[in-house]
């Protein structure tokens, strides 16, 4: 691959700076080679895109089209955002996937934008039925981001929907994976996120100011970069924190170091009273709840329960896991290394009901550190308890209780 700026799309891209004012900024944010690997129409690592031999032979509309398709995918951190995936879910990670699932949010992007794509091409309309089984009206790009629906095709292959349907798909569409792994060390990460989040504000804002090309679209895109911590590092560090024991002094004992002080000074020297630590008087408890008659999709439900188990062993707090929907089922207290495995292996009941009141009760008689309840938020909820609870939800966006912190696993 050549080290200088591509010829082989300078013409598409002069053309597409003259014509749509956002797409002449964000342009200049990305680096554009030529690079004559053997069937490469174009790809990009979130920093360089790279323009292939059969990006020659297209026309140049459809040279336009590309090259927009490409700098989109920067400006979006795609493949930034997709290695961020790979991090949490490991093994689960469909890399596919998620490049059908940011391509979708991009082609509808600049088709509904006026831009011509090679046809065929996945549109979000497409994935959704394909993916999810949505047979609905035309999806709004301002409901849809990558993330999101990439998490929920996922939830739909864990939960036995035809993952290979989807992959069938895209394949008639002409789909080709132009998502490589993100350098890190260029991407700098939340950091990063906030400043692609402005740049694409801007150049949304040239555009429309214009009158002109993407910028038209304006708040209609939801798919801009922005700085999230995932969820599980949220969960973390709130049960981490609720957990973590705060050393309290006491006058009941001396401190070490006093009693050495004054094993030191003579008969009529007295140094001055240290007071100790107080033990521990109790061993920190979480408590788990786990409503069996919502549906979380087992990567979601795995991942959750490996946080809760990290945390518990990283402090030694006791896990204790309560199984509920309208009533509670049962409450075990998880000791060994494989809970988490437990957990996911939860059979889940068929449209049960669900009350908030036993379990929150059965949960405080523990007399836990914090309460985490997993569950979609549909059911009476009842007095707040005295400890800081925690509700885990697959909505996105949550549902707001009474009380408590709302985590959303939805992204």
């Amino acid at each position: 691959m050549s080290g200088r700026h591509s010829t082989r799309a300078a013409r598409a891209l002069i053309r597409l700076a003259e014509d749509d004012p956002a797409f002449a900024a964000l342009s200049l944010w990305c680096r554009h080679r030529d690079d004559d690997t053997p069937g490469l129409l174009a790809d990009t690592d979130g920093t360089t895109i790279r323009y292939g031999l059969r990006f020659d032979g297209l026309p140049l509309a459809e040279q336009i089209g590309i090259a927009a398709h490409q700098i989109l995918h920067v400006a979006l951190r795609h493949p930034a955002r997709a290695d961020g995936f790979a991090a949490r879910f490991g093994a689960a990670h469909d890399p596919d996937s998620y490049n059908i699932a940011a391509d979708a949010v991009v082609n509808d992007c600049l088709t509904q934008a006026g831009y011509v794509l090679p046809r065929p091409f996945v549109t979000l309309k497409g994935v959704l039925g394909e993916g999810l089984g949505d047979t609905g009206p035309d999806p709004n790009l301002a409901d849809w981001d990558a993330d999101r629906l990439y998490v929920r095709l996922m939830a739909r292959k864990s939960g036995g929907g035809d993952g290979g349907k989807l992959k069938s798909y895209a394949a008639t569409r002409g789909f080709e994976g132009d998502l490589r792994p993100a350098i890190a060390e260029e991407h700098g990460g939340d950091e990063a996120a906030t400043d692609w989040q402005q740049r694409l504000s801007r150049a949304l804002e040239a555009g429309r100011a214009a009158g002109r090309g993407i910028g038209m679209l304006g708040a209609a895109l939801a798919d801009v970069p922005q700085s999230r911590t995932p969820w599980e590092v949220v969960l973390r560090g709130l049960l981490a924190r609720a957990v973590t024991q705060i050393p309290r002094l006491t006058y009941a004992r001396p401190a070490r170091r006093w009693l050495a002080l004054d094993s030191a000074a003579g008969a009529d020297e007295t140094p001055a009273f240290q007071p100790g630590v107080a033990r521990a008087q109790m061993v920190p408890r979480i408590a788990v709840c786990i409503d069996v008659s919502t549906s979380i999709d087992a990567p979601r439900r795995r991942l959750f329960a490996a946080q809760v188990a990290g945390v518990g062993k990283r402090t030694g707090a006791e896990v204790h896991v309560l199984v509920f929907d309208e009533v509670v089922h049962s409450i075990t207290r998880m000791t060994g290394a494989n809970w988490d495995r437990e957990v996911t292996d939860i059979a889940l009941a068929d449209g049960g009901g669900t009350s908030f009141l036993p379990v929150l009760e059965a949960a405080t008689v523990l007399a836990p550190s914090a309460i985490v309840v997993l569950t979609d938020l549909d059911g009476p909820v009842g007095p707040a308890p005295p400890c800081p609870v925690i509700w885990a939800v697959p909505q996105d966006p949550a549902p707001t209780p009474p009380f408590g912190r709302v985590l959303s696993l939805g992204r």
